[in-house]
């Protein structure tokens, strides 16, 4: 079916316009619960080292808190003092939190994003006041910073995880002392965002102390546990603030890079080229420049730009083994598309399909495709949130040049918990794949905590012929009781299409129809039991093929778990399966007949304190698996024997037995991780992975020099190396499967 290749841009870019300017005006929606409490406007200079003396932080009166963990309202082990500020152009924290014995101060960690332990002061901004999203902006005593976004009101179950690849710019001061340790955050304006309402702007916040030996939380404000042992960090439960007479700066960040490297790879060389085959290395030299830029013209907008985009400084993917026959799902890593990457959400099911997925941008196939550009414009004008991208790849392969384009909104209606959607994207090029889909989404809070979610996309490809807009169309009703305490329940039906095939997303199924549910308890047994909650558990769902509605997956699975008030938890479950397999496949290099198969098993998975020095989690898995076993072990241990090393890892073992066919498998994936720090800014990073399935071990080293802010010197060391060399052809593999040596200059100019 033939399409115009050059409309759907076009669209995108007259939509984005016709979007930002009308609501730009809009006023903020009329809010329910406690009135706003205005925040103190400092009155002098603040010396960022952390310890908060100047006579501006004195005329600021300390926030009232609360132990929120480990027992709720407890009495606190240590006395902590927390104070919030702003000027023109900053918001400010400050904490003094003393220690009866300082030598028990955590601080374990000098990297950036990593959790190993410590004792945190941390702090939650819904900037937009729009009780759905936050930033989340955390300090160790080291001055080592983490960074995260929120959103979906931090619901876990909805498949919003805090995005911890998110960075933006910020700066804290840190000091320990024979009294504990203190700390001072900064935060710019231009990186929050926020909407102001004749001259008062109005956000969220919740501030709190942890401490990680004993996984105290002293928490700002009184949060109950009712919400759930992660309620110190749900966005419709902070604090209203508000702002007089803010205007923030608008500056524009240039971060131009300089990047050389090297390539070395094995090729084969065969008569008649040489007299034997032999295999020779070619090295490929490679040089770039290139540039992004960031620029937010108002409060409540901002522009990214980027040329000949790179991310030769992002980690290497976790490598998985898969013991399904659907595709695997890597999460997104690259900084770009991190910027409010909750506007672009648009799920269509579990924790992987989505409407878009930008990991289709500048990747096919695990190999690295060139990024000519591309920009994004991401912000919120009244109850409206939206967002733009736009980005044009080079050509490669089999592949052309494309453009891949996405425009999401999404409007506020009824309160603060609702809103109604859509979703536009296109990926076009010359190579008779053009695809554009659509989808419009909706969520509502009925009453209570009842919410009805309710989702329609339809795609249009050049390649099929489609039929009615139910085949090429998606269609997700759910009814969900959002708690943690008590009774709680999801109910989903789902019907996918045969011809539904959205090329800038993902999509493990179609044409389908699903039927799904889950019921759950939750209890917090409070301050006399050693638990600090349990919960159980039954999900089930049924896939059905629309062409005969016969039964292609069931699936019921009770758990029951248990965590204690050091955050050690422990949860079983047993899982009942059913598959109906009509076309044969593979795991790991095994087949699975044509049939259909019940089968069993049950696991147990246990996770040590969050807190301590060591940490991590294993996991056992045992029972039928098709028409054989399947036993499972898998270990994630992380240790720091101190603040300049951090050890972790994994281990991954399956055994599948098929006795009656006399087949089998062992695999193995082991990771190792050592991540070694001078201080905040000089670091070394080595990843080795070895899966057996591909029989290789891999190698991710990446050292950094983080001058400052924006401005950074990685070398990056990547190589393959082959364990079966000699795999019964002559001439037998080489030691290396092939190896890169990159070195990337980047420097932030602020204008």
């Amino acid at each position: 079916m033939s399409r115009p290749r050059a409309s759907a841009p076009g669209v995108l870019a007259c939509l984005a316009l016709a979007l930002a300017s009308p609501l730009s005006s809009q006023q903020e929606p009329v809010r329910s619960g406690p009135d706003p409490i205005p925040l103190h406007r400092l009155t002098g200079p603040i010396t960022l080292d952390g310890m908060s003396d100047e006579p501006a932080w004195e005329a600021v009166p300390p926030l009232d808190w609360m132990v929120f963990a480990p027992v709720w309202g407890g009495e606190p082990s240590q006395d902590t003092e927390i104070r919030l500020g702003y000027d023109d152009a900053y918001l400010y924290v400050s904490a003094r939190m003393y220690e009866d014995d300082p030598g028990q101060v955590r601080s374990n960690t000098f990297y950036r994003d990593g959790y190993s332990g410590d004792d945190l002061l941390s702090i939650v901004i819904d900037s937009y006041n729009d009780f759905e999203t936050a930033l989340w902006f955390s300090v160790n005593p080291a001055g080592a910073r983490t960074d995260r976004a929120l959103s979906n009101d931090g619901e876990m179950q909805a498949g919003s995880f805090p995005n911890s690849d998110w960075n933006s710019h910020w700066d804290v001061g840190t000091r320990v002392t024979d009294e504990g340790w203190f700390a001072e955050i900064r935060i710019p304006f231009s990186t929050l965002g926020f909407q102001s309402v004749d001259g008062t702007a109005t956000m969220g916040v919740i501030v709190y102390r942890y401490i990680g030996r004993n996984t105290e939380r002293h928490l700002f404000p009184d949060i109950s546990l009712d919400f759930g042992s992660f309620g110190f960090a749900k966005p419709s439960l902070a604090q209203r603030v508000t702002l007089e007479d803010v205007t923030p700066s608008t500056p524009i960040y240039v971060t131009p890079y300089a990047l050389g490297g090297m390539s070395r790879l094995p090729t084969l060389a065969e008569p008649p080229e040489v007299a034997t085959p032999e295999w020779r290395f070619d090295n490929d030299p490679t040089t770039e420049i290139g540039a992004d830029l960031k620029y937010s013209p108002t409060s409540n907008l901002a522009l990214d730009l980027t040329v000949n985009t790179d991310f030769a400084q992002v980690e290497a993917d976790d490598q998985q083994i898969n013991l399904t026959r659907f595709p695997l799902f890597f999460p997104e890593k690259r900084q770009f598309f991190q910027e409010r990457q909750s506007t672009f959400d648009f799920s269509t099911g579990g924790f992987t399909d989505r409407l878009f997925f930008s990991r289709r941008i500048g990747l096919n196939d695990g190999e690295l495709v060139r990024i000519y550009g591309g920009a994004r414009a991401v912000g919120r004008a009244g109850g409206l949130d939206f967002g733009v991208l736009n980005m044009q790849t080079a050509p490669q392969g089999g592949l052309s040049s494309e453009n891949m384009g996405v425009v999401r909104v999404s409007q506020q209606v009824f309160n603060q918990y609702s809103s109604v959607g859509g979703m536009l994207t296109s990926r076009l090029g010359t190579h008779g794949e053009n695809n554009v889909a659509y989808g419009l989404d909706g969520q509502v809070r009925v009453v209570g905590d009842e919410y009805v979610n309710l989702k329609w996309a339809q795609t249009f490809d050049e390649v099929i012929e489609e039929g009615s807009a139910i085949d090429a169309g998606l269609l997700r009703a759910e009814w969900e009781r959002r708690r943690e305490q008590g009774l709680s329940y999801h109910l989903t039906y789902g019907r996918v299409g045969p011809d539904y095939l959205p090329r800038l997303g993902f999509q493990l199924r179609k044409d389908f129809s699903l039927y799904a549910g889950r019921v759950g308890w939750g209890w917090f047994p409070g301050a006399r039991s050693p638990f600090q909650n349990i919960t159980a558990s039954v999900n089930t769902e049924t896939y059905h093929r629309n062409e005969d509605g016969t039964a292609e997956s069931r699936l019921i699975e009770p758990e029951l778990g248990f965590e204690w008030r050091n955050s050690a938890s422990i949860t079983g479950s047993f899982r009942t399966s059913y598959e109906s397999i009509r076309d044969e496949f593979d795991i790991a290099g095994v087949p699975i007949p044509v049939g259909n198969y019940w089968f069993s098993e049950g696991s147990v998975r246990m996770e040590l304190p969050r807190g301590g020095l060591l940490r991590g989690q294993a996991e056992f898995t045992a029972g039928s698996f098709y028409d054989g076993t399947r036993r499972g072990f898998g270990l994630e241990p992380m240790w720091n024997p101190s603040k300049y090393v951090e050890l972790g890892g994994g281990y991954e073992i399956n055994r599948l037995d098929f006795k009656e066919r006399n087949e089998g498998v062992t695999t193995h994936l082991a990771r190792l991780r050592t991540q070694l720090a001078l201080n905040v800014h000089v670091s070394l990073n080595l990843f080795l992975q070895y899966n057996s399935l591909e029989d290789q071990t891999s190698v991710n080293a990446r050292f950094r020099y983080h001058f400052r802010e924006g401005t950074d010197l990685w070398i990056v060391y990547n190589e393959g190396y082959n364990h079966t060399r000699d795999n019964g052809r002559d001439p037998r593999l080489p030691l290396s499967a092939g190896r890169t040596l990159m070195i990337k200059y980047s420097h932030t100019l602020t204008f």
